[in-house]
């Protein structure tokens, strides 16, 4: 199967494809939605930004489409962060119109009573982050009991996060007999304790090195002083074209750095796990629409945002682990696309890069940093010289020379 087409797919379904300009299957689409639409397990390995989203999405539309019509939940795709569930629905609803089929999010920090609002109107599928789901269900808001269908995504990053116990409750919950699809990065050792007690019989899919960039990605680093980064950054955007997608390690570097841009005339926002969200959602959509050239985010982002058309990854401060870095790299050489991503690390961080480069099997490319990159200003808090209590006239002194024999300070 090369192209939607040839899919045994409804009229709708396909009318939907091709109005939304897809025609070509990416190699994991290729592979994952036949033995998917067969009705068989599936757990699919897949580098980020290789169209795994249409991989399950249009299958599970499919297969609902087949189901007798009954009230309740027929369906859950568990995620690991907000920006990706809103991104699988936003994929959902484009794909399921005309079928009558609907979608809610279910994660936390919005209104969870306009979610359960959703539900309760009918909302066959459910789109959730581990947390708020399994919220829902200990308080018996939700009910699971009728679930056909169950789609794991991004296996590996709920995991790293912390989250198998609370996976392993909402599928304990989910009847046993249903259709299983696993997506992930990685098959790391949690992840295959998961494939081993709750997949039955799946079909096995590896496409591409999954512990390494998509081949389209041009990797570069630079060794670049601290003090030189904001320069460097401020000369790419002035050089180059395109949108930027830069990381940095904490939710205060994330925001310091954008209102440096901002400052300097740059469009930009910012997204790390403290902004409410309405501001990620804001962010996001404005970073998609042009609004702004550049977003800056912590590696909450790294995996939750789908954006297309992102031409630029910047790696303005390491990540924390080598794997960080194949997400990172990854928002940018989607569906086929080239890219860039730029790695700025200090001279005390040569062995993180060596390190980087040893794990993921990758040579960056060594870029050499202009002279006339400037430094950034350091501005030092105002000193302030606070008036003497003391009155003028009287004047004191201290010696701190031997005692005498009377108890008084000899001068010296």
């Amino acid at each position: 199967m090369k192209n939607f087409c040839d899919l045994p797919l409804s009229a709708v379904l396909q009318s939907n494809l091709a109005r939304n300009g897809f025609t070509e299957a990416t190699p994991v689409q290729e592979q994952a939605i036949e033995p998917a639409l067969a009705g068989k397990d599936l757990v699919a390995t897949a580098q980020t930004g290789t169209g795994k989203t249409l991989a399950f999405v249009l299958p599970l539309i499919h297969q609902l489409g087949k189901l007798p019509p009954q009230a309740g939940i027929r369906s859950v795709i568990l995620t690991p962060t907000r920006e990706l569930a809103i991104q699988i629905q936003e994929v959902f609803v484009k794909m399921a119109a005309g079928t009558g089929l609907q979608a809610t999010v279910v994660v936390g920090g919005v209104s969870e009573r306009t979610q359960l609002n959703a539900i309760r109107k009918g909302s066959q599928v459910l789109v959730a982050t581990p947390g708020r789901l399994y919220d829902f269900l200990s308080r018996k808001l939700v009910d699971l009991s009728k679930v056909r269908l169950m789609v794991l995504d991004e296996a590996d990053r709920m995991l790293d996060m912390g989250f198998l116990p609370t996976v392993k409750r909402i599928m304990a919950a989910i009847p046993a007999d249903r259709q299983t699809l696993l997506f992930s990065a990685t098959i790391e050792s949690s992840v295959k304790h998961l494939v081993e007690t709750q997949v039955r019989n799946a079909v096995r899919i590896e496409v591409g090195a999954t512990n390494k960039p998509v081949e389209q990605v041009d990797l570069h680093v630079y060794e670049v002083e601290q003090d030189r980064k904001l320069g460097l950054l401020q000369s790419m955007l002035r050089e180059e074209e395109g949108s930027f997608l830069v990381f940095a390690r904490t939710k205060h570097g994330v925001d310091r750095l954008s209102k440096k841009l901002a400052r300097d005339g740059v469009k930009s926002a910012a997204i790390h796990g403290d902004r409410s969200q309405n501001q990620r959602n804001q962010a996001l959509r404005g970073f998609q629409d042009g609004q702004y050239r550049v977003l800056v985010a912590t590696d909450v982002a790294a995996r939750g945002i789908h954006v297309e058309g992102i031409s630029h990854v910047v790696n303005y401060d390491l990540p924390q682990v080598p794997e960080d870095f194949i997400h990172r790299v990854g928002r940018t050489a989607r569906a086929g696309a080239r890219g860039t991503a730029s790695t700025f690390a200090t001279r005390a961080e040569r062995s993180d890069i060596a390190h980087i480069e040893r794990t993921l099997a990758t040579r960056l490319i060594r870029r050499p940093v202009a002279n006339d990159i400037p430094r950034e200003l350091k501005t030092g808090a105002p000193v302030i010289v606070m008036p003497s209590a003391t009155p003028s006239h009287q004047k004191f002194s201290r010696s701190f020379g031997p005692k005498s024999r009377n108890g008084r300070r000899r001068a010296v």
